[in-house]
């Protein structure tokens, strides 16, 4: 079955409910879906809910964030493609959630705050999220003041730290005060026994793996590669410092 499988009725939006569910009914019967699904059973039913929950608020947060910067440019529309890998036979209908979601009167805090609401115990979704558009904003090869001052409020709405927010801007912003240590969420005059275990724990939350154990789809275990990669490069440069082992 194609990431956008077929299931029958608009299942999307009635599982979201909200002003994701109302981007979702665009789908008319199309759903997010890369396996197969039991519906009869309540944990398969909340793991669809999740996995439709993350894609269509990159999809609603991303169509935003395109116009921060004045313009919905068409490398920013490819790269949003290339994250999500999106086939030409299901173009149509992502093109119609993306569409709907940029001219919705609902503003992007709605959707924010509902992925808030959905993941809030899931701190490494809610930063997988904000990772992906961070992604897609930098794809036109800058990420323009707008785009920042988007992720940084989008960032606030879901609950994430500054850590979180270093995570997500990763090589694609380089702030005049860039901190290796701020990136792990740790602070300097930490002990190296100290550093080892949050990198450690940074890891662990952060591994592929573990977003596949989240029921979240394909997209977000590849978002979760590229921010494990960030996080191993902070480490690295504090142990290159630190002379360690």
């Amino acid at each position: 079955m194609s990431f956008w499988g077929k299931l029958g009725g608009a299942t999307g939006g009635w599982i979201l409910g909200g002003p994701l569910g109302a981007v979702a009914g665009v789908l008319a019967g199309h759903y997010l879906v890369d396996r197969e699904v039991d519906h009869d059973q309540v944990a398969a039913e909340e793991r669809d809910q999740k996995s439709l929950a993350f894609t269509i608020g990159v999809i609603a947060l991303s169509a935003k964030m395109a116009k921060a910067d004045g313009v919905v440019a068409p490398v920013e529309v490819a790269a949003f493609r290339k994250v999500f890998h999106i086939e030409d036979k299901d173009m149509e209908e992502v093109q119609g959630v993306f569409d709907r979601a940029t001219y919705d009167v609902a503003g992007y805090e709605s959707y924010a705050r509902q992925l808030h609401d959905l993941f809030q115990d899931e701190p490494a979704t809610l930063e997988d999220v904000l990772h992906g558009l961070a992604h897609i904003a930098a794809s036109d090869g800058a990420m323009h003041e707008a785009e920042v001052t988007y992720l940084t409020n989008v960032a606030g709405i879901l609950a994430l730290d500054k850590a979180s927010l270093r995570r997500a801007f990763g090589r694609y912003v380089q702030l005049p005060d860039d901190d290796p240590y701020e990136v792990l969420g740790v602070d300097p005059a930490a002990s190296d026994s100290e550093v080892k275990r949050r990198h450690r724990a940074l890891v662990a939350e952060n591994h592929p793996d573990r977003a596949t154990a989240r029921g979240l789809p394909p997209e977000a275990i590849r978002i979760a590669t590229s921010k494990l990669a960030v996080i191993n490069a902070a480490w690295d440069a504090i142990r290159s410092e630190r002379a360690l082992a």
